[in-house]
């Protein structure tokens, strides 16, 4: 302290050309400084878990189109049933299995799709199983 005896008791300049900073402003110089923006949502997106396709037997398969060709014969009866099927994910490897009941609206042979009632489409090849209630009938 005793170097500058001479101007301690001098009064701060004041600049006559800028306003002085509010007191609210001078901490945004302060604030923290994000320097791996988006990081911490690809560190979500990557932990994000997704389910894998299951391949089916050709077995499976079988039996997969012997139940919609029934399906198909017995549309009249819009059979109420519960689909499983696979949703591939949009931003990674993998996906989803979703379950949907309803009744059918059309089976599309050629573009091998199941249209619900819902408006729903889904495709034959990502089906897991198909169930209704017409598969347990004694004589359907």
């Amino acid at each position: 302290m005793e170097r500058y005896k001479d101007i301690i008791h001098l009064q701060y300049p004041k600049s006559n050309a800028y306003p002085r900073m509010p007191m609210s402003e001078r901490a945004c110089q302060f604030s923290p400084f994000a320097a791996l923006t988006g990081y911490d949502e690809a560190i979500e997106e990557e932990a994000r878990l997704t389910d894998s396709r299951v391949l089916l037997s050709e077995d499976e398969k079988k039996e997969l189109g012997e139940k919609l060709r029934f399906l198909k014969e017995n549309i009249e009866k819009t059979p109420e049933v519960c689909v499983s099927f696979f949703v591939p994910d949009e931003k990674k490897r993998g996906g989803r299995y979703l379950i949907a009941k309803g009744k059918i609206r059309k089976i599309k042979d050629y573009e091998q799709e199941l249209l619900m009632e819902s408006g729903e489409t889904i495709g034959f090849c990502d089906i897991l199983y198909i169930d209704c209630d017409l598969f347990r009938m004694p004589d359907a």
